[in-house]
């Protein structure tokens, strides 16, 4: 199988990377991208094919994998249109925003096209991804979509309907987790203790209660019961959030990261 990048930003490195941890061999995989500095690193440490042109990475590949920028996309996508030409590679985007109907009339609706969602966890193998195809991709594809994707994470197929709200819930959540743990670590410092100590035993307990939520098999306030004793020092905690509008905030920023994304969607 020969997979081909068009683009070597942040998202496609860690997906390359994880690719060739997970044992494909990075000459199995051609980049293109108009910054060459990005594609020596990613030769040195992936052993990966870089392509003089965008041409020259579609040329006989069978997954082509659209890791540009969405207004870079909007540029390119007709010559990209031009070098498949006749061939049917698996074509997948990773550009935020970007439709399968606009894929479609990009590209072509006679071709295999699947819509992917990634998150920035990917640099760390723990992406959460999303994925809708077209009506022209096959169950075999799919397969190819969901392996290599699992190569940084996780992935799940998503009814494009549901992108949007995905796009909150595992696109921009990391960056309220983020705040969450920085704030609870900032916290911890301001009543004494040193602020890397703090950040790490924050982390360390946000990864594990997601692994309890997991694995648990219980709902998330049976295992809130569990750590608030009667009368204890936990439940004090649990109120105050409560009072202080915890649950409607991170509801309401929900709601603002989904109306901002259909506020973009309705300029396209």
């Amino acid at each position: 199988m020969k997979y081909a990048f068009i683009g070597a930003g942040n998202m496609a490195s860690a997906i390359i990377k994880g690719m060739v941890k997970s044992g494909i061999n990075g000459s199995n995989i051609t980049v293109f991208n108009t910054s060459k500095a990005k594609t020596d690193v990613l030769r040195a440490e992936c052993g990966v094919d870089v392509a003089p042109s965008q041409k020259a990475v579609i040329d006989k590949v069978d997954v082509l994998i659209l890791s540009v920028k969405p207004q870079v996309l909007d540029k390119i996508i007709e010559t990209v249109k031009n070098d498949i030409g006749n061939r049917k590679p698996l074509i997948i985007s990773i550009a935020v925003g970007k439709t399968i109907e606009y894929l479609e009339t990009g590209l072509g609706a006679d071709k295999a096209i699947v819509r992917v969602m990634p998150n920035i966890n990917a640099k760390v193998l723990m992406s959460t991804s999303g994925y809708c195809p077209n009506s022209v991709v096959t169950e075999a594809q799919e397969k190819i979509v969901e392996g290599l994707f699992e190569t940084v994470g996780t992935v799940t197929k998503i009814p494009e309907g549901m992108f949007s709200i995905f796009g909150v819930i595992a696109g921009s959540s990391p960056a309220f987790a983020y705040l969450y743990i920085d704030v609870l670590a900032r916290a911890a410092q301001r009543a004494g203790m040193p602020k890397k100590q703090a950040l790490e035993i924050a982390a360390n307990t946000v990864l594990g209660s997601a692994k309890m939520v997991l694995e648990s098999d219980e709902h998330p306030w049976a295992l809130v019961d569990q750590v608030c004793s009667p009368g204890g020092t936990t439940i004090e905690g649990i109120y105050t959030l409560e009072e202080n509008g915890f649950e409607s905030t991170i509801v309401k920023a929900f709601d603002a990261v989904l109306a901002k994304d259909k506020a973009i969607q309705a300029k396209k």
